[in-house]
């Protein structure tokens, strides 16, 4: 998926994103996410934070705070900003949607697969849907399987097989994992509410070696 249609896909997730989150109740504001430690709030602050990311004097005292620990660092500047009123965070969602303004040290293909994740970690523990297509979630897959550290262990995935049954899609060599590639991506980026979805003799060593993270 070439940059132009990357950004189409990430401003249409934002929308979707805003969209839902419109008339959720307070109570479903509160709701844990598929992020370990964070509640729908967290995940709506951190997708709305993205385009339009802190000062440099704010980045650099937060990482100070974080001592130099990534996750730790994305943590605190999401909390911070989740602090908002939610009519604000669904307000800036749609405010920045077609915003292509990156924050440093990153680039589309993270947002794109960051975005579309943090929309099921948003959707599925409320029970609602957020559609993906599956051509973008594959191109989510091929940017999410290549990140390592400081996010995840890149070796997470050694030794196993993705295999999607909804479009032309694989990763990997060894045991096999199958199913649709929505499902594998969530997977791949630590989540393991759909992995009814799954099958495969590799699908227990996927599970034993990957966790949830912002």
């Amino acid at each position: 998926m070439d940059r132009e249609t990357s950004w189409k896909v990430i401003e249409q997730q934002r929308r979707a994103i805003a969209d839902l989150l419109s008339d959720l109740t307070p109570e479903e504001w509160e709701t844990p996410s598929l992020c370990t430690g964070w509640r729908v709030r967290e995940v709506a602050a951190h997708v709305a934070l993205t385009p339009q990311p802190p000062s440099p004097r704010v980045m650099l005292a937060t990482g100070l705070r974080a001592r130099g620990n990534y996750n730790r660092f994305i943590d605190i500047l999401t909390r911070t900003h989740a602090n908002q009123p939610t009519a604000d965070l669904v307000s800036q969602l749609r405010t920045h949607a077609a915003s292509q303004r990156l924050p440093s040290l990153t680039n589309y293909r993270n947002i794109l697969f960051d975005t579309m994740v943090h929309g099921q970690d948003i959707a599925i523990p409320l029970g609602r849907t957020i559609d993906i297509a599956p051509e973008a979630a594959a191109a989510a897959a091929d940017r999410a399987v290549e990140v390592g550290w400081p996010v995840w262990d890149k070796r997470r995935l050694d030794g196993i097989r993705l295999h999607a049954t909804d479009i032309d899609w694989t990763h990997g060599t060894g045991q096999e994992i199958q199913g649709p590639i929505v499902s594998l991506l969530l997977l791949i980026t630590g989540r393991t509410a759909r992995l009814d979805d799954l099958s495969g003799d590799a699908l227990p060593l996927a599970v034993s070696r990957l966790s949830t993270t912002p």
